[in-house]
């Protein structure tokens, strides 16, 4: 079996990257409907794709069931996700031994959210309490890993203020991160400014942009509230004046996210990635505005 070629090299390529988040799914009708999702997007070749873990790692087998669908079945190059939550070291060692095996290389490495029900991260015993401690231990067990971590533009919720969370930052691409994917953000000066920011503090890797589509206006409050991102007021207005109609909450979010993309692109990002729901209607609608 290939390993799958480290991310790390792509951004050497003359054009931007385009990656796909994708989610776990509940049970197995879901799976059949991530497949056809996957299937579909086949067409527009995103360069890799991502599979998240559930908070407090919940969905540790599904995650490992859909990143082998997606590597196997339907040929994507995948990342993982991988957290800190309920695991010891020796776990995860055993789980990276696992990925390394069935040749993965390429992993986004995070702290991970408490289980449901906590508000506060607690390190399982001998686990891990920061993403740099996982960054650290994969390096150390898999020289040859590939390793992305999450950036917050706008600060993560839990950092007592946005320079001590730069700092955790640089301490997480000191550790080993070959680059960085932020968290999403609807205004592009946000990400501008963190861009300078982090390249002030010494933070050299590409720093990829994460996109979400709105896709309802309810959903997305509840998104940034969660992750710390703000909703510039003329987005917010125009998704209030769709009211309660999600054909035109759609089309307003997908405008929104391409006229984000291009002016990044045109701006210089190193790619942009889609956090897209599960769901094709979006990405597939992005990147047929991009062709034009």
């Amino acid at each position: 079996m290939m390993p799958d070629r480290p991310i790390a090299a792509l951004f050497a390529q003359p054009r931007p990257l385009r990656s796909l988040e994708f989610f776990p799914p509940k049970d197995d009708e879901g799976v059949a409907n991530l497949r056809a999702t996957a299937t579909a997007l086949k067409r527009i070749a995103p360069d890799f794709v991502s599979v998240t873990y559930g908070a407090g790692g919940t969905t540790r087998e599904r995650t490992a069931q859909v990143s082998a669908l997606l590597k196997d079945e339907l040929g994507f190059t995948v990342m993982p996700h991988l957290t800190c939550v309920g695991h010891s070291r020796a776990e995860l060692h055993a789980i990276a031994d696992r990925l390394h095996a069935g040749g993965f290389r390429n992993i986004m490495t995070l702290r991970g959210d408490p289980p449901k029900g906590e508000t506060a991260f607690t390190p399982a015993p001998d686990g891990l309490r920061y993403a740099s401690d996982l960054v650290a231990l994969l390096r150390a067990r898999h020289p040859d890993f590939c390793l992305g971590v999450a950036g917050y533009p706008e600060k993560h919720p839990e950092a007592p203020s946005f320079d001590a969370d730069l700092a955790h930052l640089k301490h997480k691409v000191d550790a080993g991160a070959a680059f960085i994917t932020t968290q999403l953000f609807f205004d592009n000066a946000v990400y501008y400014r963190f861009v300078e920011k982090c390249r002030a503090a010494g933070i050299t890797v590409p720093i990829v942009p994460g996109i979400m589509t709105v896709l309802s206006l309810k959903q997305i409050q509840r998104f940034t509230a969660l992750c710390g991102a703000s909703l510039p007021a003329k987005l917010l207005a125009r998704l209030e004046a769709a009211g309660d109609q999600p054909e035109i909450v759609e089309t307003l979010g997908i405008d929104w996210a391409l006229a984000q993309i291009r002016d990044l692109l045109s701006n210089g990002a190193p790619g942009y990635h889609l956090y897209i729901l599960n769901r094709a209607k979006s990405a597939l609608a992005l990147a047929a505005g991009l062709a034009a």
